[in-house]
């Protein structure tokens, strides 16, 4: 008790230290936290807002995109209708032929996208196109779409892979027609050619930043065109790329990947034609998308950096002159707690006997006065036990007084070892003789502690040949009462069980007796 209440002063400044420098370095970090997580939210959120917004963008070009490819091949593929039924109607005569001929020069005119418009017949071999002369010898029955049309007998358009024009050399997408005879049987094919460079021309009007691309891509997995136009890319082969494994699952979509063509990252949006097994791709570069986002993002870093920074070293700072401040305080609170502990000290040596370490008579006076008082308060029972060594003098001259003082240690250490309450208290009244307070207690309880006591100190067998037991023993009187205001003093308990040791003595010691004039009041 004594080194709790020497340090609880100093305890308590540097509980309250920890406690302020903890409160302000909690609400430092605090700060720092929310401010870098409220950047870290404005910082995604934007990424995330500007990510939506290019979606939105590709989304608009690759319908835009197929829009534009659908338009195109409509074009070309209503020619071809004409074409078709002139050839099954006016049939291949000279004169036909060369009516068809001035048409397919001028529906050429009128569509820029047309490269030129062709009809072979069953073997392949040149009937008429839009060319100035029919080239000689020349015949198409190899080609893709003439193979199509000689095994298929559907009248829908057919879009050929791409190939290299024979009549100029130049990359074409081909869209054609069967024609048949009478019969409907196989009589040839209408063909009309759009220059990819056409698709190139339109691809080219939109901002697509360094490391943007569009594909126009066929359904059966080869690549038309691309901006930008790599050396491999008209006619390459899509089938293992995930734009197309996308494409077959739905119509139209997002997703951002590392493209299969150049390895850049980028946000692709793709779109189906509506009329054409054909579907486009606009793609933009995610780093590009991003590049204005990570700059702000570093800017913004930067500042909340610095500002983390400032209010970190403030709070330090503030940190610092709060230990400082409580560091005075504690040594402050030391100094107090050691004059506080010395007292404490010199208060419990005066009221602690120096050999037994028991209480001393001055002790039992202040603690007999408290409880007596308590008792009148509550009317509860005081009990008291007085007890003394036998022939202690006996004892102190066969084995000396240094014996003698080891004796009464014993006897002490035995008397506290029955005491079970912290209320009760054990003294040293007087040289060989010992008071002990029982608060609460009856007398039949004392007399059952006396008992205790006794056979505790006697079961020590501490040899005594001067007395009758040949141990030491005590002999002990008890007295219990209900004192009562300005009736009863504490004295009256101190003479009762003093009368009660001496019944003891004079019975033949070694015993516990109480007091035959026991004194009540109600």
């Amino acid at each position: 008790m004594i080194s709790q209440t020497q340090s609880a002063s100093v305890t308590g400044v540097k509980t309250k230290g920890i406690s302020l420098t903890g409160s302000v370095l909690g609400f430092v970090i605090l700060v720092c936290l929310s401010l870098v997580l409220m950047d870290g939210w404005r910082s995604w959120a934007a990424r995330k807002n500007q990510l939506s917004e290019a979606q939105i963008s590709t989304a608009n070009m690759a319908r835009a995109i197929t829009q534009h490819a659908d338009d195109t091949i409509k074009g070309a593929d209503t020619a071809l209708l004409g074409i078709v039924e002139r050839i099954e109607t006016d049939g291949v005569s000279s004169a036909a032929l060369a009516r068809l001929h001035k048409l397919l020069v001028r529906r050429t005119t009128e569509l820029s996208q047309l490269k030129g418009l062709f009809v072979y017949d069953e073997t392949g071999r040149w009937l008429v196109n839009s060319l100035p002369t029919t080239p000689e010898k020349v015949n198409n029955s190899d080609r893709d779409y003439f193979i199509h049309h000689r095994s298929h007998q559907e009248s829908k358009p057919y879009i050929g892979i791409p190939v290299r024009s024979r009549s100029s050399g130049a990359w074409i997408m081909t869209v054609s027609r069967r024609i048949n005879h009478a019969d409907g049987s196989f009589a040839g094919v209408a063909l009309a050619t759009i220059d990819i460079d056409y698709f190139n021309k339109f691809y080219n009007s939109f901002n697509l930043g360094e490391n943007g691309a569009i594909v126009l891509v066929m359904e059966r997995g080869i690549m038309l065109t691309r901006r930008p136009l790599l050396p491999d890319s008209i006619g390459k082969s899509m089938l293992t790329t995930t734009v197309y494994k996308e494409s077959i699952v739905k119509r139209s979509g997002s997703f951002t990947v590392n493209s299969a063509q150049d390895g850049v990252k980028r946000l692709n949006s793709f779109r189906h034609l509506d009329k054409y097994p054909l579907f486009a791709s606009a793609a933009l570069s995610e780093n590009e998308i991003l590049s204005e986002w990570l700059a702000d993002t570093y800017l913004h870093s930067t500042g909340v950096g610095i500002l983390v920074i400032v209010l970190g070293l403030v709070g330090f700072y503030l940190t610092g002159q709060i230990k400082l401040r409580l560091n005075a305080e504690a040594e402050s609170a030391a100094a107090r707690d050691a004059m506080l502990s010395l007292n404490l000290t010199l208060e419990r040596l005066s009221l602690q006997d120096a050999l037994t370490e028991m209480a001393n008579r001055r002790n039992f006076d202040v603690t007999l006065e408290e409880e007596f008082n308590r008792a009148i308060r509550n009317s509860s029972f005081l009990a008291m036990i007085m007890f003394d060594v036998d022939h202690f003098k006996r004892y102190n001259d066969i084995y000396g007084h240094a014996a003698g003082d080891e004796c009464l240690r014993k006897i002490s250490q035995a008397a506290k070892s029955c005491q079970n309450r912290a209320g009760d208290l054990i003294a040293r009244y007087g040289g060989e003789e010992f008071a002990v307070i029982l608060p609460t207690t009856d007398v039949e309880g004392a007399i059952l502690i006396a008992e205790n006591i006794r056979l505790a100190i006697r079961n020590l067998a501490i040899p005594h040949t001067g007395n009758e037991a040949g141990v030491v023993t005590i002999s002990a009187g008890v007295e219990a009462m209900i004192p009562v205001r300005e009736l009863n003093k504490p004295v009256d308990l101190i003479e009762a069980s003093d009368r009660a040791l001496y019944v003891a003595k004079r019975n033949g010691r070694d015993r516990v007796c109480r007091n035959d004039n026991l004194t009540q009041a109600a």
